[in-house]
C-alpha cells in the first residue's frame, strides 16, 4: 500500500465542488493562503503568545509574525522538494510552486488553534478538565475520544476545526480550503482516544482532531488517499507534505528564539555567533562577510538568514532519501531528526528552554494565564450548564454572564445544547480563540478586579 502524488495534491475542496471558479490568477492552493490570510482566527495571532507573553517589545515575534515566517520557509521547502519530485516521477499537471503554495498555507495556519499564552494554555486547558471542581465532573462523564478531547486538549485539533467549522461556519466545510492544504496542515492525523492502542512515530504523538470531527477528517483522508492505519480507530498516515509543515516550524522556532533571545538580553552576541557558526557551511568565510555589517543586530540577522537556508537543504535532502518509505507510511520521524547538523540544532533548543522559556518574566505571565484560562472556563460551564438544564428558571447571574459568550459558541437562539460534549466543546470553541489581552480583560471584568470605563 502506498501515497500517490496526483492524489495527494488534490484540489477538491472541502465542503464545495469548485474547482478554481472565477478567475485562473491564482492556483487553488494560492487561494488556500489567502482565504487564510483573511480569516479573523488569523488576525487575532497577532495577540497571542509565541514565547514571550504581553510582551512590550514591539520586535518580539507574535504566533502571528511566527506563522508568517514559517509560511515562507515552507514555501521555499516544498518548491524546492516539489522540483525534484516532478522531475524524479514524471508529474504532469502540477508546478513546483503547488507543492510550496500548500506547505505555505498549511504552515500559515499550523498554529491557528493555540489558545492564549501558548503552550501553558493547552496545559490550562487540560488542567481544567482534570482537576477542577466543577470541570472535571462534567469532564468525567464522557467517554473515550469525547473524555480526551478536552482532558488531552490539543491546539492542532482546534486549529483543524477552526479551519473546517468556525471560521464562515454557515459554509459547509467552513473556509473550504483544499483537501491536501488540510491534509498537509494535520500534523496528527487520528482522534484523541485510541482505545489503548499504541502507534509509535511522531504523528501519532497527539491528536490532531476532535471526536465532533472525525468524520470531517475522514473526508478528507479519503479524498487525498492517506494509508489508514486501524481498522476500527481513527488513525492514518501522515500526508507526506506534513513532514515538510513540521520542519519549517521546527525550523523557524529553533533559529528565530535564539535571536530574539538575543535582542532581550538573554544571550550574548558572542554566544549567538558559536551557536549559528556550528551549523552553517564555511564559516569563517561568512565571517569574513560579516565584517561589512557594522552593527551586532544586523550580524545576528545575517546569521540567522545563513543558517535558515541551510536547514532548508538538510531538510529536503532528509525528505527526498526517504521519499518512497513516506509515500509507504512508514517513515515516521520528524525530518530534524537525520540533519547532519542534528546535534547542533537541539543545541538551539537546549539552551532556549533552559535561558529562555523558564525565564522569570515567561513563567510568571504564563501562571497567571494558567489561572485566567482555568476560572474563565469554570465560571462559563457552570452558567450554560444552569441555563441548559434551568431553561427559564435560570439564575438572574446566569442569564447575565451568558451575555459575554457570543451566539455560535452557546447556540441558536442562545439556548445551550442538551448535549454536555457539545456544550462543553462550544465552551472551549470560546475561550481558546480569545487572544491574551481579551482573555486578561474578560477574566478581571468577571472577577471584579477591574470595571469597564473605571
Amino acid at each position: 500500500m502506498t501515497m500517490h502524488w496526483n492524489q495527494l495534491l488534490s484540489r477538491g475542496r472541502l465542503g464545495s465542488d469548485q474547482l478554481n471558479a472565477g478567475t485562473t490568477a491564482r492556483t487553488d492552493f494560492q487561494r488556500d493562503f489567502d482565504r487564510i490570510v483573511f480569516s479573523s482566527a488569523f488576525r487575532r495571532m497577532q495577540d497571542k503568545t509565541q514565547v514571550f507573553p504581553l510582551s512590550r517589545v514591539d520586535y518580539i515575534r507574535t504566533r502571528l509574525t511566527h506563522s508568517l515566517e514559517a509560511s515562507s520557509i515552507g514555501r521555499s521547502l516544498g518548491t524546492q522538494v516539489g522540483e525534484q519530485v516532478i522531475a524524479r516521477r514524471g508529474l504532469e499537471g502540477y508546478e513546483a510552486s503547488d507543492f510550496g503554495d500548500i506547505c505555505a498555507a498549511a504552515c500559515l495556519a499550523h498554529d491557528i488553534g493555540n489558545p492564549p499564552f501558548g503552550h501553558s494554555g493547552e496545559d490550562a486547558f487540560r488542567s481544567w478538565a482534570e482537576e477542577a471542581a466543577y470541570g472535571r465532573r462534567r469532564v468525567e462523564v464522557l467517554q473515550d475520544s469525547e473524555r480526551e478531547d478536552f482532558t488531552r486538549f490539543e491546539g492542532n485539533a482546534q486549529g483543524f476545526r477552526i479551519l473546517t467549522r468556525l471560521q464562515n461556519p454557515d459554509n459547509l466545510g467552513g473556509l473550504q480550503l483544499t483537501c491536501a492544504t488540510l491534509a498537509a496542515f494535520t500534523k496528527y492525523p487520528r482522534e484523541s482516544c485510541l482505545g489503548g492502542g499504541r502507534y509509535p512515530g511522531v504523528s501519532a504523538k497527539k491528536h490532531g482532531f476532535f471526536a465532533e470531527d472525525r468524520s470531517v477528517f475522514e473526508a478528507v483522508a479519503q479524498q487525498v488517499g492517506l494509508i489508514k492505519r486501524d481498522g476500527t480507530r481513527a488513525v492514518w498516515c501522515r500526508h507526506p507534505l506534513a513532514f515538510l509543515v513540521e520542519a519549517a516550524d521546527d525550523i523557524s522556532y529553533r533559529v528565530i528564539d535564539i535571536e530574539d533571545g538575543f535582542r532581550l538580553g538573554y544571550f550574548t552576541f558572542n554566544e549567538v555567533m558559536d551557536l549559528y557558526l556550528n551549523i552553517i557551511r564555511e564559516p569563517d568565510k561568512q565571517r569574513l562577510r560579516m565584517q561589512s555589517i557594522s552593527d551586532s543586530k544586523g550580524k545576528v540577522e545575517f546569521l540567522r538568514a545563513k543558517v535558515i537556508n541551510e536547514a532548508i537543504t538538510q531538510a529536503m535532502d532528509c525528505f527526498l532519501d526517504n521519499e518512497e518509505l513516506i509515500l509507504a507510511g512508514l517513515f515516521d520521524e520528524p525530518l530534524l531528526n537525520q540533519f547532519p547538523k542534528r546535534a547542533e540544532m537541539d543545541r538551539l533548543i537546549e539552551v532556549a528552554m533552559d535561558r529562555i522559556y523558564q525565564a522569570t518574566e515567561v513563567v510568571e505571565i504564563q501562571a497567571a494565564g494558567f489561572q485566567v484560562i482555568g476560572d474563565l472556563l469554570e465560571r462559563f460551564i457552570q452558567v450554560l450548564d444552569d441555563i441548559a438544564e434551568q431553561g427559564e428558571q435560570a439564575s438572574a447571574k446566569s442569564r447575565m454572564i451568558s451575555r459575554l459568550i457570543p451566539e455560535q459558541f452557546i447556540g441558536s437562539n442562545r439556548a445551550p445544547s442538551p448535549n454536555i460534549y457539545t456544550r462543553l466543546l462550544r465552551l472551549t470553541d470560546f475561550v481558546a480563540g480569545m487572544t491574551d489581552s481579551y482573555a486578561v480583560s474578560l477574566y478581571k471584568k468577571l472577577t471584579g478586579i477591574s470595571l469597564p470605563n473605571a
